[in-house]
């Protein structure tokens, strides 16, 4: 069964390096998003004078985490992806490092794509 690959990279310096060691380790196409965690919208309460809004939390890159998530084939090797993912986070069970999570897919289609020719969009 495909799986659905979650990383949260709570310091975010390290999303190139971890996004390079999954292009290493196979995944074919990955898709990033900037996140914040509760924690850290915690921090900057609204109704809080002397903290930032949530806007400005929002707006702010050093207050932002990278999500990356990935669909790969049913037999694509999760444990060295997380190994790899380790590798350059540290271990995962560490504070300020990020999460890391698998979820089975029942379905996929477009999994296995043709690669683009360089300068094309979808």
């Amino acid at each position: 069964m495909p799986h659905l690959v979650i990383l949260v990279v709570d310091q975010i310096e390290h999303a190139p390096s971890v996004i390079e060691a999954w292009q290493a380790a196979g995944v074919g196409g990955l898709t990033i998003h900037e996140s914040t965690g509760m924690g850290r919208a915690l921090l900057y309460r609204d109704d809080l004078p002397l903290l930032p809004s949530l806007r400005s939390l929002f707006e702010s890159d050093e207050n932002t985490n990278r999500t990356l998530w990935a669909v790969v084939d049913d037999n694509f090797d999760l444990d060295g992806l997380f190994d790899a993912t380790e590798a350059i986070l540290g271990p995962l069970d560490t504070p300020h490092t990020g999460i890391m999570f698998t979820v089975p897919v029942g379905k996929v289609r477009g999994l296995h794509r043709p690669a683009k020719s360089a300068g094309r969009g979808r």
